[in-house]
Formats: structure tokens, C-alpha cells, sequence
């Protein structure tokens, strides 16, 4: 069972999110349900992510560094899932922080890519293999 149960994410404009989140979400291998002003993404046993529209327009995006969200890392299954997902998030709109490469000041064998949607949500995909024993 995840520790975390669902991480809710509030967007300016609920169709935009649902365009640039659902490509992603469907990668991932999550299912997605809508509602009046939201939507969900589920998998089996995974953590919930739910998109809500903003009730007050007009109040993003979001400052990547101020207070408050910082970025939500996917765990990918090898290097050339990290690059397609970056590939999927891009062709949806998203904008590219950081192309895929290397980070080793956080293991020398940590490989991710960062991107950030219209409303200043970022999104990081990460391949980061346990060291071998060799």
C-alpha cells in the first residue's frame, strides 16, 4: 500500500491540464476519470493524482521556488523511458526545464529530465538503478 493515498493539483484552466496531464498520466499506465471540475488518475495500488480547477481565475502560475509545490518525480524503468516520457510531455505542450541527462551530484547513476506545465507545475522522470555489485 503507497504511503501516499492522492495528491491533488489545481489548475487555471481544467481542460488545458487534462491535455497536457493525460498523455503522461496514460504512459504511466493510469486510467483517467472526469468530473464536474476535476479530474483523476488511478492504477491499481498507485497513488491517486487528481487535477481541480482553480476557483479564483487568474491566480497562477505557480513560481517554481517560492512556497509551496516543488515537483513530482516519476520513477522510470530505464533511460530510454525517461527520454519518452519527456518526449510525450513535450509533444502535450509541456514545457522542457531540463532535457535528459545525467545527475551525478545525486548518484553517479541518476538520469532524469525536468518539465513544467502552463501553470508552473513541474514534473521531473527519473531513472536512478540500484548499484550493481559487480
Amino acid at each position: 500500500m503507497p504511503i501516499f493515498d492522492h495528491l491533488g493539483i489545481t489548475v487555471d484552466d481544467l481542460d488545458r491540464g487534462r491535455e497536457q496531464f493525460d498523455p503522461i498520466m496514460k504512459a504511466l499506465g493510469y486510467g483517467r476519470s472526469d468530473y464536474d471540475r476535476g479530474t483523476s488518475w488511478t492504477r491499481d495500488g498507485e497513488t491517486e493524482l487528481l487535477l481541480y480547477c482553480a476557483r479564483e481565475t487568474g491566480t497562477g502560475p505557480h513560481v517554481h521556488g517560492r512556497v509551496g509545490w516543488q515537483h513530482l518525480a516519476f520513477t522510470a524503468d530505464s533511460r530510454a523511458e525517461v527520454d519518452r516520457l519527456h518526449e510525450i510531455a513535450t509533444d502535450a505542450g509541456w514545457t522542457v526545464v531540463r532535457e535528459p541527462k545525467e545527475y551525478p551530484r545525486f548518484t553517479d547513476r541518476y538520469y532524469a529530465s525536468f518539465v513544467e506545465d502552463d501553470n508552473g507545475i513541474r514534473l521531473e522522470f527519473m531513472y536512478n538503478p540500484p548499484r550493481s555489485d559487480e
